[in-house]
Order: structure tokens, then sequence, then C-alpha cells
């Protein structure tokens, strides 16, 4: 190990990580000041001492705690984290997506979101989040909504959505606050998703 850190300095990276708040994720990589073995040394020690949770290789959280004990930072927020690290898009998919705009109430154990940055699989207890590869026409849309619906309805295939899904759907698209953007969107949908959503367009102006 380089042994040009006095021991003040490893206070001083201790004090830091010490102060930030509750429900923060934090990098390895963060803080580039130091020598990396050095960081990782006193990362482990403050795991070791409770202050944080290794979440993956170079990963970190420092949970809040509650009555219940050690509550980690949400799937959503760390991987949002994760994604600002790598300067990357994310964007879930399979059964979250479906979870994240209402169209299943299935609380998922296995999370999956389409990234432009690294792949990764991240165990959370008996959780899973796995960050895979994306191609870019998924991130095209302007809008989080048709990005969001494009991989939801993938997941759910055309002949299994009926009305329930429909009027949820339809409830979604008339929310939404930025019309013309959101009729582009609609425009780059697979075919058969336009023909679905392009009429539900005309429920904001009726």
């Amino acid at each position: 190990m380089n042994n040009e850190h006095p021991v003040k300095d490893g206070e001083t990276l201790r004090r830091r990580i010490k102060l930030l708040t509750e429900d923060s994720v934090l990098f390895r990589s963060d803080f580039p000041e130091y020598h990396s073995e050095f960081v990782g040394e006193t990362l482990a020690e403050l795991t070791k001492e409770g202050i944080l949770v290794k979440l993956a290789q170079g990963i970190y959280a420092k949970p809040r705690t509650s009555r219940f004990g050690v509550v980690l930072p949400s799937v959503e927020k760390i991987v949002q984290a994760i994604a600002v690290r790598d300067h990357a898009e994310v964007l879930p998919s399979g059964m979250t997506a479906l979870n994240a705009l209402g169209l299943s109430t299935q609380v998922p154990m296995n999370y999956t979101y389409l990234t432009t940055g690294s792949e990764r699989v991240i165990k959370l207890g008996n959780r899973q989040v796995t960050l895979k590869r994306g191609v870019p026409k998924n991130f095209c849309y302007g809008t989080k909504l048709i990005a969001l619906l494009v991989q939801a309805l993938r997941t759910l295939k055309q002949e299994n959505v009926g009305q329930e899904e429909l009027q949820t759907i339809r409830a979604l698209i008339a929310a939404e606050p930025d019309r013309e953007t959101l009729a582009k969107d609609v425009d780059m949908m697979p075919a058969w998703m336009k023909r679905i959503v392009k009429p539900m367009l005309k429920t904001k102006e009726e």
C-alpha cells in the first residue's frame, strides 16, 4: 500500500463518508484524491463497522436505520446513481417496466434495466438488479412514458392487452403534459403498439 497518506487523511476520509446523508449511494471511485487501495481499505472498515453496506464491486450504500433494522436505498435510487456515475441512460424493462406503469401489481424480486453503460448484476439481499445493454432505439423517445410503455408492452405481448390494461394506458396517455413530443413518440412505436396508443391521443382534447 502507498503510505503517502498520514492518519489524519484517513480520519478525514472516514469523517467525510460518515457525514454523508443516510440513503446515499457511493462509489470507490468517488475519492480520486486518495490512493485507490487506501480508499478500498477504508470502505471495507466502515462496512465491517456497519456504517456502510457493500452493494457490488466498488459500490456501497449508507443505509438508514428504522425500528425494523437497516433499510437500503430504493432500487431506483441505486440504479440512477450508477447511471450518473457511468454517464449512462437507464430504462426499466420487463416486469420492472410493467410494475412502474401500474400494468402489474406484482412486486418484482428481480429488477431489469436497459442501460447505455456497463452491464452488471447487483444483489440486494434476496433481490437482484440486472443492468443489460440496450440498443440505442430504446432510448430515442422524448417522453419517459413512451419509452417505458414500449418496454412494458413488449413484455406483456399484444394478445395479453385487455380492457384493464387499455384503461391504465389511456389514463397514462391523458396525463402526459407534453402532447407534441408524445405524438412524435407514438409515431415511432412498433406498429402494433402504435395501433393501440394512437387513438388515445385524442382523449386530452375531447
